[in-house]
């Protein structure tokens, strides 16, 4: 699940897509299936939509501590900033998100709540839950189908014209490798006959690597663990229920910002993320009472990971290595955002809402302390690409049309296609991507 956030990325990002040989992903391309996916609340203008099957909203009753980040970050000569999806995104402001905004307002538009639940009745579509693609079937160079398991019986699903693998960046990659398709040099050790070679597969893993500081606080009118929590809990429960506003429908993360860590830089290369809670590892750990966070990440990593295979087994997890902070440049500039981060946090209109600083991190003086914490606390945001890039170089694994190389009959439209991250947060983009590999197909 994401966390709900509308983010496209920076301009730059597409034209240095189509710059790498990715003809026809450049800004100027993208930005029209953008805007058809897009139902935004705003209404239609040159940057968005407002028929699409994808709702974005305005944040629901953001708490006054996000607006608190806001004001912080301008302390430090951050403009403000009212939209992050113009293809310029520098600043600071709150964040829209995927939700409905007509009579189920508040609810979260996923990519399922946008475009599959609402054709169920289509009698061209079979929906299998709990279903596990297990590989690809073949004649000869052409793809034909899937193999998966559903209930525990093996099954295999013809296609027609194509077969679209949009499993995603850790799973698609290990559907190929079991299929056959992938470097020799990653099958062999498994036994497996190579049926096509593709180096690429599996390469090029990026991922935003996560780092947070975090406040506890005294003030309540937040997300928290406590018995005043509890009673406010219920009664925004309550008026959710009834209206669709309240703060039940908060994604914890309502203020943002995508900042420079040098004034040479042409494009923001950090981005933030403000929750009204104390979020540490993803929630899994809890800390009673309430707070504030602020998460960090390097925009555009430089390190590269795999995706490669465990066992021979379609059920097994693949084995995953990101590699974070495996390239010297980015730890550098995971620091200045630390610091960055740090200062906006102890700026004059957050200092009625920090209590104490949690991590240890106000007594992060060197680089070195610096790079203790990164190390110790970091994680993934959950955004990993880039494992079956699209390009033309010899490491591409899908061309500019999605097809894959040296087979007939098989796309890839997920957001292992990306050849490099973009500047934000991975689910519109990956939307994007399906809008426009829906145009190829169709004109195929």
């Amino acid at each position: 699940l994401n966390a709900m956030l509308y983010v496209r990325g920076d301009r730059q990002d597409y034209d240095t897509w189509a710059a790498e040989g990715c003809h026809g992903w450049d800004w100027d391309s993208v930005l029209p299936y953008f805007r058809r996916a897009e139902n935004n609340e705003r209404g239609e203008d040159a940057y968005h939509g407002s028929s699409g099957p994808l709702h974005v909203s305005e944040p629901q009753e953001p708490r006054p501590m996000a607006h608190a980040f806001v004001e912080a970050a301008k302390c430090l000569q951050v403009r403000e900033r009212q939209d992050f999806n113009t293809g310029e995104n520098e600043g600071c402001g709150l964040y829209q998100v995927t939700q409905f905004h007509d009579e189920r307002n508040g609810e979260r538009c996923s990519a399922a709540a946008a475009y599959l639940f609402p054709v169920m009745d289509r009698p061209n579509l079979t929906v299998f839950t709990y279903a596990d693609c297990t590989g690809l079937t073949f004649e000869g160079a052409r793809v034909t189908g899937v193999k998966f398991r559903h209930k525990g019986q093996e099954q295999i699903a013809l296609a027609g014209r194509e077969v679209l693998l949009c499993a995603g960046a850790l799973k698609t990659p290990q559907i190929l490798q079991l299929s056959g398709i992938g470097d020799p040099e990653d099958l062999k050790p498994h036994g497996l006959e190579v049926r096509h070679a593709l180096p690429g597969v599996g390469k090029n893993l990026q991922d935003h690597l996560d780092f947070s500081l975090a406040y506890k606080s005294r003030d309540t009118d937040c997300a928290g663990l406590g018995f005043i929590g509890a009673l406010r809990l219920v009664r925004h429960l309550w008026r959710w229920r009834k209206n669709g506003v309240s703060m039940a429908a908060s994604t914890f993360v309502e203020s943002g910002a995508f900042l420079k860590t040098s004034p040479d830089l042409d494009r923001p290369d950090i981005q933030l993320h403000f929750a009204i809670a104390v979020i540490e590892n993803h929630a899994r750990t809890l800390h009673y009472g309430y707070g504030f966070s602020c998460h960090v990440c390097k925009l555009r990593p430089d390190s590269r990971g795999t995706v490669t295979l465990a066992s021979t087994d379609p059920l097994a997890t693949p084995a995953i290595d990101p590699a974070f902070l495996s390239d010297p440049r980015d730890l550098e500039t995971m620091i200045k955002g630390a610091r960055i981060t740090r200062d906006i946090l102890e700026a004059e209109p957050l200092a009625k809402y920090r209590h104490r600083e949690l991590f240890g991190t106000e007594k992060a003086r060197t680089d070195a302390d610096w790079e203790e914490h990164i190390r110790a606390r970091s994680d993934t945001i959950y955004h990993p690409v880039g494992t079956c890039k699209m390009g033309t170089d010899p490491m591409a694994v899908v061309d500019p049309a999605l097809r894959v190389y040296g087979l007939k009959g098989l796309r890839v439209v997920d957001a292992s296609i990306m050849p490099n991250l973009i500047s934000g947060n991975t689910n519109a983009p990956t939307i994007m991507i399906a809008e426009k590999a829906a145009d190829m197909i169709k004109a195929a």
